[in-house]
This record gives structure tokens, C-alpha cells and sequence, in this order.
């Protein structure tokens, strides 16, 4: 069960409109490596892990990027109210423009729509959160990389919050990992999944 507070993780108040901005965050709200993708990687990963800490750390997680998604949606929305024809033009923002007007619809920066194929659920929780682990780097690197093109500190405040949770994320996933090595086997090194190999589930026989 979700309660859902009716307030941003983090306030969004931008007061200048601008189409080029808008066109870079989408990608962030929708694009392969955004926070949409993110939270039903790890809402459908969760029912796999061995440890109730790891399901934990997965579903709270995930219903933190649901809200990174709706400020990422948020800031989205506001650059684009009151754009003029022209601005949209310059900015970019036409073909976008055409599909959804001035709505928020998830796909990337390219205009590629989202789709589930970006994200993986392996059923072994040790290869689904070395996954997790990726994903929050990529976001982290993301969100570097949209810092260093915008410099309107409206949308920069938000960003850098944003990036700092990633880095969060990604130390959680790595302690879950720890928790679940530990559980399945201590002498783990090469981070498989021993439930699996040594209970005969496989078909395969030398």
C-alpha cells in the first residue's frame, strides 16, 4: 500500500519558459536510464530478493523514483507553459509539440518512447542488483551531464538534488547486495547465485 503525500520531494518553481531545456529533461522522466524506468525496474525486482531488508530497500526505493519522476514531470510542465509558437521552433520542440502539445508524455531527449525494454528483472536477485547499482551510476552520470548544459538555477537546484539521491541509491543497492552475498553464501567471490547451482534446479547435466 502507497500513501502519497501531496507535495514535491524537492519544491520546482520555474518562472522562465524554455523549449531547448525541456526537450534535454524529458530524458530524465522517460528516457532509458530516467527515473519512470527506474521505479518499475526495481517494483518488479523486489519479489526476488531473498532477504526481507534487500525487498525492502528495492520497494522503498522504487516508490522514491515514482516521486523523482513527477518532479522530473514537473519541471518538464513548467518550462514548457507559455512558450510561444516561435520559441517552440527555436527550441526544438515541434515534434514533440505535435504529439502531446504542452503534456507530459515519457520518452526521451531523441523522442524515443519509453518502453520496459530499457530495464531487466532476471529473477536472481545478485544479477538484478549489480543491474540497480548500473542504473543509478547512469542516472548519477545523467544528471552530470545535464548540469553541465543548463545554467538556470531554477532547474539546477532540483538536479542537483536529484543526482544526490542517485548516489544514496546506489550506496543501498550496494549494502543490499552485501546483506543477500552473505545470506546465500559467505565465501561468494564471484557473485553468483549458489541457491540456484547447487540445488539441482538446473536441466543441464555435463
Amino acid at each position: 500500500m502507497w500513501i502519497y503525500e501531496k507535495k514535491l520531494q524537492f519544491p520546482v518553481k520555474i518562472t522562465r519558459p524554455d523549449a531547448r531545456m525541456a526537450k534535454i529533461m524529458i530524458e530524465q522522466y522517460g528516457g532509458c536510464d530516467g527515473e519512470w524506468g527506474a521505479a518499475h525496474r526495481y517494483l518488479s525486482q523486489r519479489y526476488s530478493m531473498v532477504t526481507p531488508e534487500a525487498k525492502a530497500t528495492l520497494n522503498d526505493i522504487a516508490t522514491e523514483e515514482l516521486g523523482h519522476a513527477e518532479i522530473m514531470g514537473t519541471i518538464v510542465r513548467q518550462l514548457m507553459q507559455g512558450l510561444t509558437k516561435d520559441q517552440i521552433i527555436e527550441g526544438g520542440l515541434e515534434a514533440y509539440y505535435v504529439n502531446h502539445g504542452f503534456g507530459v508524455y515519457p520518452c526521451s531527449a531523441a523522442g524515443v518512447p519509453f518502453s520496459a525494454a530499457a530495464f531487466q528483472s532476471k529473477g536472481d536477485p545478485i544479477t538484478d542488483l549489480y543491474e540497480d547499482m548500473a542504473a543509478e551510476q547512469k542516472a548519477r552520470t545523467t544528471y552530470d551531464n545535464i548540469l553541465r548544459v543548463v545554467k538556470d538555477p531554477e532547474v539546477c537546484d532540483p538536479i542537483r538534488f536529484l543526482r544526490q539521491r542517485e548516489i544514496v541509491h546506489y550506496q543501498r543497492f550496494g549494502e543490499s547486495l552485501r546483506i543477500v552475498q552473505e545470506k546465500l553464501d559467505s565465501k561468494n567471490f564471484y557473485a553468483f547465485n549458489p541457491e540456484f547451482d547447487s540445488s539441482g534446479t538446473c536441466g543441464c547435466k555435463n
